[in-house]
């Protein structure tokens, strides 16, 4: 492990000697050669798929590592759109000059290695191979054994296109057959790691966070809510809710807990509990909703929950401070909506959490990094520090300074 993680530091050096038009290219042949290779990567795919329900993996975990045409032509596209973003390395953020004279620049630079610890998600190893290539990062992936198959055909796509470009395959190096005691050691090795950012369940999240000698930028669950005021529009409210649960429940940006003001709730809620049940969604209810429609008594347990599957709790609150105290107390800081057509209601909701991503008549499942412009995303982190959100390129620089000079000394 030493020898390979010595190789990846190493290796470094070589992506930033890249020019910005080289680095563009090299990512866009990687998407045209992951076209090229669709149909052994899907063989490679349902291998997993058969793997993974062999032994009985959650509706989620599967969902997640299933690959096809559409999902392919995802991880193609989003490649293509980091390949053309602007380089992020070198840029000026900030200059001026001091009372003595100095010339300070405050310059983007690389954060050196990242390292990706991940379940199920063969995207997230293309995606983050082509944001570390474009940051000019090395990256080191630990994908889950469930995902090797699918993840190592993916490599191989990449390890190609880089041999093709003469530039040592170690810049992206993959971590297959780790155990859970070999990843115990690799969380340790901050002489060769800048950073890692674990992709998974609570528990995995939780153990690297704990047990980490390196900086973690957490990926952690999506206790995601939306709050209908009595002001919305019920027909868009509907359309958003409903988007926001079924159209990837698997997501960590899809809703987890519903909350619709009490005043609206004998019209919104039996349409709500129609649509989701009809939908296949088992619907966990407050004992206010629970006189409204069938369902089971939600507990705080519940509150708490990530489902990732077709489930959803649904709580009749008072009104917007009743929201707000809810999502604070059971959120996990990921993201949160508000259907409202109250503008001093928006503001405060909006103004008064804090969690990562907010909306205001809109689905919580925009929160990705594709669809904020960022090209691929290496995670949604819900730390408080350096990155928030959806974080690609810049979340992927630090920065130094230079200062240039003609002599100055201190007094």
């Amino acid at each position: 492990m030493i020898n390979l993680l010595l190789k990846t530091k190493n290796s470094q050096k070589e992506l930033l000697n890249l020019t910005p038009e080289k680095k563009e290219s090299l990512i866009l042949d990687i998407a045209d050669e992951i076209e090229l290779k669709k149909t052994e990567i899907l063989k490679a795919n349902l291998k997993d798929i058969e793997f993974a329900k062999s032994k009985n993996l959650s509706f989620a975990m599967i969902e997640r590592l299933k690959l096809d045409d559409k999902k392919l032509g995802s991880i193609i596209s989003s490649l293509r759109q980091t390949a053309v973003l602007k380089d992020p390395v070198g840029r000026v953020i900030d200059g001026w000059v001091n009372h003595a004279g100095l010339k300070f620049q405050k310059v983007a630079i690389p954060i050196g290695v990242v390292c990706v610890i991940y379940e199920s998600r063969p995207n997230v190893t293309t995606e983050v191979a082509g944001l570390c290539l474009k940051s000019a990062n090395s990256c080191v992936l630990k994908g889950g054994s469930e995902s090797v198959n699918s993840n190592l055909a993916l490599i191989s796509c990449i390890h190609s296109v880089l041999e093709k470009y003469e530039i040592d395959k170690s810049v992206v190096t993959y971590l297959a057959n780790f155990s859970h005691e070999d990843t115990a050691k690799l969380i340790k090795f901050d002489k060769f790691i800048d950073v890692i950012i674990p992709r998974g369940g609570s528990n995995l999240v939780k153990f690297i966070s704990e047990n980490s000698t390196i900086p973690v930028i957490k990926h952690d669950k999506g206790v995601c809510h939306i709050f209908v005021d009595k002001s919305a529009k019920q027909e868009n409210a509907l359309k958003i809710c409903q988007n926001a649960k079924f159209q990837k429940p698997s997501a960590c940006n899809a809703v987890e807990t519903i909350l619709v003001h009490s005043d609206i709730a004998n019209e919104f809620v039996p349409n709500l509990g129609a649509k989701f049940q009809s939908l296949g969604a088992k619907i966990y209810g407050c004992q206010k909703v629970a006189e409204i429609l069938k369902c089971e008594i939600a507990t705080n347990e519940n509150y708490e929950n990530e489902y990732l599957d077709l489930a959803v709790n649904v709580k009749i609150v008072k009104d917007l401070d009743e929201a707000l105290e809810h999502i604070k107390h059971f959120g996990s800081d990921h993201s949160e909506a508000i259907i409202s057509e109250d503008f001093s209601n928006i503001e405060r909701f909006l103004n008064e959490l804090d969690s990562a991503c907010l909306y205001a008549n809109a689905s919580t499942r925009f929160s990705d990094g594709y669809e904020f412009g960022f090209g691929a995303e290496v995670g949604i982190s819900t730390n408080r520090l350096h990155a928030r959100g959806p974080f690609g390129l810049e979340g992927l620089t630090t920065y130094k300074y230079k200062i240039i000079g003609n002599g100055q000394i201190r007094e």
